[in-house]
């Protein structure tokens, strides 16, 4: 397995230079890590960003990730980064040097109502996207999680959340083994799906639009309820499933996805507490408190009829 080297500002520049093909003069463009403890990801100037791939498997889906987003960029209404450049930063290690999205993140700002309608149209986009194709590319297929399994998880965790004064544990009562069943994914439906829609991944303008998405190698063909499970961490439960019934997703992908997200938020945040992980306690407890947000649709939603689609 190829190790790979640490970057430094140095190499990052020499290999910026090398990328743009500019000669050897000057100073050389402005570099920095993005933010601590993200070695392999470079803000070049205040428009380029420099993605580096740490080891064989993050190449190959950095390599596939630049002809994805050229499959992906038509179907969808907001932006999705464009390479300036692209090569391999050390042997056998691809890099990609991309162009800025302008904007902040969800996790700066809220999504407004238009915003929300942005959201619908990525999940639109998404779903139209040739299955056919993506496969071509050599998108893979992603088995549906088990929604019962990840409860019983969820309901131990919930309880040592419970334990530590991080969470009521009751909530999670309201999903029963019952209800699990009913939520199951469909067979046979599978949908590109970016399965990576974290708050830092959706830029958000100040007048809450999203403007764009952000890393694209974690995309797969599978359940469309892993998205709208990111976007209930990212941006609301109520926003992410208001976008997902604009999209034409019914009560069953739309309940799915809000459970795996509040089964998901509350193992991830028992497990750091655990010291199991080492996120940022600070995030997964806001990440959680998005996730929990009550929406509608539960109110007025049989178990029974959750399975109404599309």
């Amino acid at each position: 397995m190829t190790q790979a080297p640490t970057p430094t500002a140095d190499s990052v520049r020499q290999l910026v230079r090398s990328l743009l093909k500019e000669g050897p003069e000057g100073d050389g463009p402005d570099v920095r890590p993005v933010r601590e403890g993200h070695a392999y990801t470079w803000w070049v100037g205040t428009r380029q960003v420099l993605r580096l791939a740490p080891d064989r498997a993050a190449s190959t889906r950095r390599r596939r990730e630049l002809r994805l987003r050229a499959l992906v960029r038509p179907h969808v209404p907001v932006a999705v980064p464009v390479s300036v450049a692209h090569a391999d930063w050390a042997p056998g290690l691809a890099c990609t040097l991309d162009t800025v999205v302008p904007g902040g993140t969800a996790e700066e700002h809220e999504v407004s109502a238009a915003g929300e309608a942005d959201l619908a149209g990525l999940l639109t986009g998404l779903r139209a996207v040739p299955v056919r194709q993506a496969e071509s590319l050599g998108v893979p297929r992603a088995a549906p999680r088990s929604l019962e399994a990840l409860r019983r998880m969820a309901v131990h965790a919930a309880e040592l959340l419970a334990a530590a004064d991080e969470f009521d544990a009751a909530p999670m009562y309201q999903l029963t083994p019952a209800g699990a069943a009913q939520l199951a994914a469909q067979p046979g439906v599978a949908v590109l799906t970016h399965h990576g829609l974290t708050g830092e991944h959706v830029v958000v303008s100040a007048d809450g639009r999203v403007r764009g998405i952000l890393d694209w190698t974690e995309v797969a063909l599978g359940d469309p309820a892993e998205d709208i499970a990111g976007l209930a961490v990212a941006v609301g439960s109520p926003a992410a499933v208001r976008a997902a019934t604009l999209a034409g997703y019914g009560a069953r992908p739309c309940l799915r996805g809000l459970w795996l997200a509040r089964c998901d938020t509350v193992l991830r945040l028992a497990d750091r507490l655990d010291g199991r992980t080492c996120g940022d306690p600070t995030l997964l407890r806001t990440q959680l408190r998005r996730a929990w947000e009550p929406i509608l649709l539960e109110r007025v939603t049989d178990f029974k009829t959750a399975g109404e689609e599309p």
